[in-house]
Formats: structure tokens, C-alpha cells, sequence
């Protein structure tokens, strides 16, 4: 009870002006009028869990970063760049850019013609109803975990800059996704996520244009964040030859292997939270672009998200703390540098657009996991296993009973939260958990016909424990640090990458020894559902300019050069 009456204990920092307030007020009516207007064509299973395949590629490929971009993003990486500096940013290119490409290129064709209507429901195709029900119960206690994020993230901003009280801030927000969501479903989610996604993209730039004017531009902000932290904090890759030489206390294996390889191939190929979206797409061409679209709007949101944090190292008068300190003193942490910084630089009308901006980027998160809830509750939970004779009308009212359900749950998991030093090593938690593993089963899924139903189910579950005992191990013996991430000096993302490189690797080899002494899948089983077994259908007769491949080559060259610039 101590962290939540803390939470309560707050100085205002700014006061809304009238302006400010009909901003707010018309951001809210404008969403619940597009999820009424969309009920109307949310009747079916398909409409109302898959929006009826019908987006574009620039629609799915915008609600697929929308959906991502909650207030966990805005906040929680605002929060990692003012702890651990630039190096934030590998969450963005390293940590996102290869994985969206290989989703778009590799995977995407698979997802896309099985006509699935989740990940799970891949795992049921490939590997059968164990490895389905297992999958789909974890990322659905996932889910509601990651919506309690968004929910506590959404308070603090409220209450920080607001002074509102935290309980009505979270029931106002979290029942206006609830409605929308239960009206429209996933069609309505993902037209009020592109609306978001300009929204965030309009107000969160207040911040960084007029934070680069106050520090003198960017060579003057690395010289006052080299005198206040570390020279360090603002080199992206040459300060990770050792665990000490950084502020996050990772080594480049960490980032390269842990994030590069698997967590976030993990999130962005398996995690049906995002590819939920592009499975909406109208055709294979849509399917494909629609990452791609996504992956080059990700290599700029590092401008709205990690700057500010940098520059709360340079500008703020006052020294944050980790979540749990904060909760106890009642200072400022790590994820109140964003309101921080919001309530610094806007006056009236600004701070209502800065304010509205935040509220999409909860509301985008929030209504992400919501709808994955629901569906991968509905299709791979509820009816395999609970009614599987149900009409369509049926499941689809199943869906809007869980769209409320969730919401609920989700309010209650939003303490949790501050029990982490920060928004992201809870979040960067819960990935090594469950997607880490999950992205072994599924890619050996994709890529080898040897690999049977016994062993995607034991590989997948022996590679979640794995992770889940290795984070109890060195909660309970810190010095369990130096074997779980390789050194004593590791801190607690440096464990987050490690833990899912290595609960990868026992879901890999355990799938791999199980294959090897269980009788293989017959080949004519495995059509459309693996590489070798699989006609890949074609994007059509198409200029070059309007291929996948083509653009994904050319977010490929920026990427180097992003890299290379801020080595």
C-alpha cells in the first residue's frame, strides 16, 4: 500500500487552460464517434477480429507501428534514455529494423496464406492443439500484464503534470478504449491508431524543437550531458567493448545477439499484438509492404521518444531516481522525464496538443493489447477448448464481453509496475519470458519440416521456464548475475537481453533433441506451413519501385548510415 499512497502525493505542475481542455475533450469524442460509426460493419468473425482483411498497405503498416507506439514507448524509453543515454535507441534500429524487414520478407507470406486469424492459431496448424493452448495462455497473461503498463503510464503523465487523481484518470482512459474497442473491434482499433499515430507524432515534437533550441542545438547538448552524466551517454555502439564502459552495463553481444536476434525478432514476427495488423491486409503485396512502411517511420520516432530523454539529462534542474526510490521519497524517476519535459516547454494550446498526444499514445497501446487479447482469447482459448460449437454471432459477442473483461484485469495489474526501477525493465522483462521462446518454436516451425508436435510443444515450454527460473534466480542470489548475463557488472536489461538469448536457445534445443526421437510430420501435412513445402505466392507483375524487396533495401542503407553516424 506505502508505493500506491505515494503515487497519491503529488505537486501540480502546470493547469490546463480552457483551450487546452477543448482539445482534449474533442480528442475523446472523435474516437468514440469513429467506434460508433463502425459498429455497423463489425457483425462477423472476420470483421470484428480481422477487420475483414480489407486495409491498405499505408493503413496496416501505420496502425503496425501505431499499435507499438503506446504510452509505454513514449514514456518508458524517455525514461531508459535518461538512465542509459542513446543507447536506448538500439530498441529502435537494432532492436526493430531487421525484425520488421524479416517479417515482411520471410514470414509475412506464411502468416498471410494459412489465412490464420493469430499466431497461436499458426502454432495449432504447424504443431498442433498443445502447442496452440500453450502459447495462446501465456501471451494472453502477457497481454493484460503489457496493458497495465500503458494504464500506469497514462496516470503518472496525469498526474504529474495534471495533478488529477491517478484512479480517475485511469477509469476515464481506459473505458473510452474499452468502448471503441467493443463497438468497431479491430477495424476500429486500427483506424483510431493511425489517428494516433500523427497525433503522438504532432504533439511529442514540441519537446525536442524546443529542448535542441534551449541546449544550443546537438553538439552543445553532447557537451552538457558529458558533463552531467557521461561522454558515454551518447555513444551509440563504441562503448560496448566491455560491460563497464557503458551506462547500461551491456556488451555488444547483448545487444547484437539478446536484442538483434531474438527478442526483437521475437516481438515483431510472433508477438500477435503487432502482426494482428497485418494480417488485415487486403492482399499478399499489402501483407509485405505494410513492415516495411512500418520500419521506415521506426527509424525516426528515436526523435520523439529518446531525445527528450536526452535532453532531461542536460536541461532538468533535478536528479531522477528509479520507480521504486520515487514511490518511497516522493521524487521524481526515470519515467516522469517525459511530462517532465512536457510541462517545461508548453503553454496553453500546446500543452493540450503535448497532453492529447500522450492520451493517443496510451489509447493506441492500450486498444493494441486489448484487441490481441480478445482475439487470441476467443479463437485459440475459448472455443478450442471451453465451446467449441458456438455460431459466429456467438464469438463474436464472446469478443466484446472479453474487450471489457480485459480492461479490468488489466486496471489491477498497473501496481506491478512499480516494482521495476523503470517502465522498460519490467516490459523487457516480460519479452524474455514469452516471446523470446516463442519466436524459437515458430521460426523452426517455418524453416524446418523435421521439427514435430511433441517437440514445438516441449521447446516452447521448457524455453519459457528457462527464462521465468533465471530471473527468480538472481532475484533471489544477485550474484547469479555474472552467469546468467555473463558479469557481475550487467544491469537489469543487460539481464533482460541475455535471459532471451539463452531460454532461446533451450527452446531451440529442445525442440531440435524432441524432433530427433518422435516420428516426423508426413510432407503432404506441411504444405503452407513451411519453407520446402510451400508455394510462396507472388506480389504480381509489378515495377521495381513498388516491391517489398526494393524498399526494404533502401530502409536497409539508412539504417547503416544512422548507425554509422552515431557510433
Amino acid at each position: 500500500m506505502m508505493p500506491a499512497l505515494a503515487m497519491l502525493v503529488t505537486t501540480q505542475l502546470v493547469h490546463l487552460s480552457p483551450v487546452d481542455f477543448v482539445i482534449i475533450a474533442f480528442y475523446f469524442a472523435l474516437v468514440l464517434a469513429i467506434g460508433f460509426y463502425l459498429r455497423g460493419r463489425a457483425n462477423t468473425g472476420e470483421d470484428f477480429f480481422m477487420a475483414g482483411r480489407e486495409m491498405t498497405a499505408w493503413v496496416a503498416g501505420l496502425s503496425f507501428l501505431s499499435a507499438n507506439l503506446g504510452a509505454l514507448e513514449l514514456m518508458g524509453w524517455a525514461g531508459s534514455a535518461y538512465q542509459y543515454g542513446i543507447l536506448a535507441t538500439h530498441w529502435y534500429w537494432i532492436g526493430a529494423i531487421p525484425a520488421m524487414l524479416f517479417l515482411a520478407l520471410v514470414m509475412m507470406p506464411f502468416y498471410y496464406i494459412s489465412k490464420t486469424h493469430s499466431v497461436p492459431g499458426y502454432l495449432k496448424l504447424r504443431f498442433g492443439e498443445p502447442s496452440r493452448a500453450l502459447s495462446a495462455i501465456s501471451f494472453a497473461f502477457m497481454t493484460v500484464l503489457m496493458s497495465g503498463v500503458n494504464m500506469f503510464a497514462m496516470a503518472k503523465v496525469m498526474q504529474i503534470v495534471l495533478g488529477w487523481d491517478i484512479n480517475f484518470s485511469i477509469w476515464v482512459s481506459s473505458l473510452t478504449v474499452a468502448i471503441y474497442v467493443t463497438l468497431g473491434g479491430l477495424r476500429s482499433a486500427i483506424f483510431n491508431e493511425v489517428l494516433q499515430f500523427f497525433l503522438i507524432c504532432a504533439g511529442a515534437l514540441l519537446i525536442p524543437i524546443l529542448g535542441l533550441y534551449e541546449a544550443g542545438g546537438w553538439g552543445n547538448l553532447k557537451v552538457q550531458i558529458a558533463q552531467r552524466a557521461s561522454e558515454q551517454y551518447v555513444h551509440l555502439w563504441s562503448g560496448l567493448g566491455s560491460f563497464t564502459s557503458n551506462p547500461m552495463g551491456i556488451h555488444w553481444t547483448g545487444i547484437v545477439f539478446g536484442l538483434g536476434s531474438v527478442i526483437s525478432m521475437g516481438y515483431w514476427t510472433t508477438d500477435f499484438l503487432v502482426v494482428q495488423r497485418i494480417l488485415a491486409a487486403k492482399d499478399i503485396r499489402s501483407a509485405e509492404i505494410a513492415p516495411i512502411i512500418g520500419a521506415g517511420f521506426k527509424m525516426l520516432v528515436p526523435i520523439i521518444v529518446i531525445l527528450p530523454g536526452l535532453l532531461g539529462l542536460a536541461v532538468l534542474p533535478v536528479k531522477l531516481v528509479p520507480e521504486s526510490v520515487a514511490a518511497v521519497t516522493g521524487g521524481h524517476s526515470y519515467n516522469d522525464v517525459l511530462p517532465l519535459m512536457l510541462a517545461r516547454y508548453c503553454g496553453p494550446g500546446l500543452l493540450g496538443l503535448g497532453i492529447t498526444a500522450l492520451i493517443a499514445g496510451f489509447m493506441s497501446g492500450m486498444a493494441g493489447n486489448v484487441s490481441a487479447f480478445t482475439t487470441v482469447w476467443t479463437y485459440d482459448i475459448y472455443r478450442p477448448l471451453i465451446n467449441s460449437q458456438g455460431t459466429d454471432h456467438h464469438y463474436v459477442n464472446m469478443g466484446r464481453w472479453t474487450t471489457v473483461i480485459g480492461v479490468l484485469i488489466s486496471v489491477g495489474t498497473a501496481y506491478l509496475v512499480m516494482q521495476f526501477a523503470s517502465i522498460m525493465d519490467y516490459v523487457q522483462a516480460l519479452f524474455s519470458f514469452f516471446i523470446a521462446p516463442l519466436f524459437g518454436t515458430v521460426l523452426l516451425g517455418m524453416l524446418w519440416k523435421r521439427a514435430t508436435g511433441p517437440a514445438g510443444f516441449w521447446g516452447l515450454l521448457c524455453g519459457t521456464l528457462s527464462s521465468i527460473g533465471m530471473w527468480t534466480w538472481v532475484k533471489l542470489d544477485p550474484t547469479a548475475l555474472r552467469y546468467v548475463a555473463l558479469s557481475p557488472h550487467a544491469k537489469a536489461l543487460a539481464q533482460d537481453m541475455y535471459q532471451a538469448l539463452w531460454s532461446f536457445v533451450v527452446c531451440v534445443v529442445v525442440t531440435v533433441a524432441v524432433s530427433m526421437v518422435t516420428e516426423p510430420v508426413p510432407d503432404s501435412q506441411l504444405r503452407g506451413l513451411v519453407y520446402g513445402q510451400t508455394e510462396i505466392p507472388s506480389v504480381g507483375n509489378v515495377p521495381l519501385h513498388q516491391r517489398p524487396l526494393f524498399w526494404a533495401g533502401v530502409v536497409v542503407v539508412v539504417f547503416f548510415i544512422l548507425n554509422i553516424i552515431f557510433w
